[in-house]
C-alpha cells in the first residue's frame, strides 16, 4: 500500500461495517490511513490498533476489527462494492453514476442501497482495481476489459467516453461450475434439451454457443464440458479467463494486451496456433470475434 493508493481510496465506505470511522469521526479514518501508507504496511488488525493506539483513541476489539475491515474495503478490495461482490447471489455489479448501483441477483436488476461520495470516488476505484489487473486505464486509454486475481471480470470506461460518470461493471465468477442436471432442473435449458446436448458432445462434433450478454453462454459451455470424458484432454483458449468446468484435465490459455510501451500483445489467434500444438481433444475458444 502505498500513499497513492491511501489518497485514491477516496471517502467511500461499505455500507454494514463498524462504525469505528462514524464514531471516531472521519479524521481518525485518515490518520490510520496516512499512517499505514507511510510505513507501506498492509491495514492487519494488529497495524490498525497500533495505528489507533498512535492517535491516543481507546476502542474495543470490535471497533478495531471493523476499522481493520473498512480500510482493506477502500485500500486493497472493491470499496462500497465490497459487500455485494461477497453476496453469493450476485452475480453483476454494474455502476453508472455515483448515485446509481445495481446489482443482478438471478432475477434481472435491481438497484443497490450504495451511493459513491462523488463522480471521482467512482474514477478512482475503477482505475485501481485496473491497476491491480496489470491493466491501464487513464484519459489515453479511456476503457478496460481485464480479470481481477479473484477472478471477477472487470470493465470500466471513463470520461469523457462515458457520459457524465466513469461506468463500471463486474462480474462474479463463482468457483462452482453446474451440471447440465441443474441447469435442467432450473429451466435454463428445456425440457429434452439435455439429451440434444448429451448427444452433441459424445458425437465429438463442433458447436458454437451465442447468445446476449448475461444469457448464460459461459454457465452452459463449463457444464457442456463436464460431459466430456475424463482420457481427453481440453485446451481453453480464452480472451479472458472464465471458464471453470469440472473436468480432470484441462489446459488453461490467456490472451494479454500490450504493456505500455506496447510490446507482448498475446492474442486470442496466437492462443489458437498454440493449442492446436498441445494435442487437444477439444479446443475450446472463448470469445470469438475476429481471425480466431
Amino acid at each position: 500500500m502505498t500513499a497513492t493508493d491511501a489518497r485514491e481510496a477516496g471517502a467511500t465506505t461499505a455500507p454494514g461495517t463498524a462504525p469505528v470511522a462514524r464514531a471516531g469521526g472521519a479524521g481518525l479514518l485518515d490518520a490510520v490511513r496516512q499512517r499505514l501508507a507511510a510505513s507501506g504496511a498492509e491495514p492487519t488488525p494488529a497495524r490498525v490498533a497500533a495505528a489507533l493506539r498512535a492517535q491516543g483513541r481507546l476502542l474495543g476489539d470490535a471497533e478495531v476489527l471493523g476499522a481493520a475491515e473498512e480500510l482493506r474495503c477502500e485500500l486493497t478490495g472493491a470499496g462500497p462494492l465490497e459487500p455485494l461482490l461477497a453476496d453469493p447471489d450476485v452475480t453483476d455489479v454494474l455502476v453508472s453514476a455515483p448515485d446509481r448501483v445495481w446489482v443482478d441477483r438471478g432475477a434481472g436488476l435491481e438497484r443497490a442501497p450504495v451511493v459513491f461520495a462523488d463522480a471521482a470516488a467512482v474514477r478512482r476505484l475503477a482505475q485501481r482495481l485496473a491497476a491491480v489487473a496489470g491493466r491501464r486505464l487513464d484519459d489515453a486509454r479511456p476503457w478496460v476489459d481485464a480479470r481481477l486475481p479473484d477472478g471477477t471480470r472487470m470493465h470500466a470506461v471513463l470520461p469523457p467516453v462515458a457520459v457524465g460518470s466513469t461506468c463500471l461493471s463486474l462480474r462474479v465468477m463463482r468457483p462452482r461450475a453446474f451440471t447440465l442436471e441443474e441447469l435442467t432442473a432450473a429451466g435454463t435449458v428445456p425440457p429434452g434439451g439435455d439429451r440434444i446436448l448429451r448427444a452433441l458432445i459424445d458425437a465429438r462434433v463442433s458447436y458454437l454457443v451465442s447468445g446476449g450478454t448475461g444469457t448464460g453462454k459461459t454457465t452452459l459451455l463449463a457444464a457442456l464440458l463436464g460431459l466430456v470424458g475424463e482420457r481427453e484432454r481440453i485446451v481453453l483458449a480464452e480472451d479472458s479467463a472464465e471458464l471453470r468446468p469440472d473436468h480432470p484435465h484441462v489446459v488453461r490459455l490467456e490472451a494479454r494486451p500490450p504493456n505500455q510501451e506496447g510490446a507482448g500483445l498475446v492474442t486470442l489467434r496466437d492462443l489458437v496456433r498454440q493449442a492446436l500444438r498441445m494435442r487437444p481433444d477439444r479446443l475450446v475458444v472463448g470469445e470469438v470475434r475476429g481471425g480466431e
